[in-house]
């Protein structure tokens, strides 16, 4: 299995991971942000796998979508950052702009907002590497997900747009950001559905939730030098209903997404398929 060392995924698999899920098998980690497991997916290298939901258009030969264990939720969106006060996709026009991958969900929002107002050039640079660039004067503006959305302030930045907000406002759906999925061929090389991984993924999510001082240690040993309380923010923010089940409002939110998205050429059409958790 593949996920992040961010506070919400190791918080919802602290239990799968250490063997605390009830007939689950043994699971191995690798450790990685969104941009190296997307590219990981796409070779078929994990059974289970983190990735960005922009990316499910060039993964679903492989994968299925599982209905739990995401990120997905409101008030959650990427920001974008500029060291002057500004607003509005016209602050990046002929800009250089850095993003944390080509196929992150956070990208995808930026093209659909700044589609009239295209930037200079854009280039991928790891999340954690992205505000000081923009405070340095590396680059003008930067996209930003996780838990810059608390600590931006502190580089002196301004906030031109929350994507998440315009999201919201536009669509009135949750903004759909991380994906968990698992290959179709799983009970093949393991002998476990993807419905039965389901299962096992909403179970820890439960344990996560049932009993959250179980997984501090292993939390914070994985946080990125991130304090308490950014962690209990990114947390709270980043693991909700929506992560122990997309439910109608969370797939409606991932149809739209990529629907927009291929109507503007952005990614191939795709159609999601439902999965229950057995």
């Amino acid at each position: 299995m593949a996920f992040s060392p961010c506070p919400n995924d190791t918080f919802v698999f602290h239990a799968l991971v250490h063997g605390q899920v009830p007939g689950a098998p043994a699971v191995t980690v690798d450790y990685a942000d969104v941009d190296v497991t997307n590219g990981a997916a796409e070779r078929g290298e994990y059974d289970l796998v983190k990735v960005s939901y922009a990316a499910l258009p060039w993964l679903l030969d492989k994968y299925t979508l599982l209905p739990c264990g995401g990120a997905l939720g409101r008030g959650c969106g990427p920001l974008v950052l500029t060291r002057e006060a500004s607003a509005g996709p016209e602050t990046v026009a002929g800009k250089t702009v850095a993003v944390p991958g080509d196929r992150t969900t956070a990208y995808l929002l930026f093209r659909l907002w700044a589609a009239e107002h295209a930037p200079a050039e854009v280039v991928v640079r790891p999340f954690h590497e992205i505000m000081p660039a923009v405070a340095a004067g590396e680059i003008d503006a930067g996209l930003v997900i996780h838990e810059a959305r608390f600590t931006y302030q502190r580089y002196g930045l301004h906030a031109a747009a929350d994507l998440g907000d315009w999201w919201e406002s536009t669509t009135g759906l949750p903004i759909p950001l991380g994906a968990i999925l698992a290959r179709t061929d799983l009970a093949e090389r393991t002998g476990v559905t993807p419905a039965a991984a389901a299962a096992h993924v909403r179970a820890s999510v439960n344990a996560a939730w049932a009993d959250p001082a179980a997984s501090r240690q292993y939390v914070l040993s994985h946080a990125q030098e991130m304090e308490g309380p950014v962690v209990d923010q990114h947390i709270g923010l980043y693991v909700n209903e929506f992560t122990r089940d997309l439910g109608t409002d969370g797939y409606a939110a991932v149809d739209e997404l990529l629907g927009r998205a291929a109507t503007a050429g952005l990614v191939p059409p795709v159609v999601i398929p439902r999965l229950s958790a057995v």
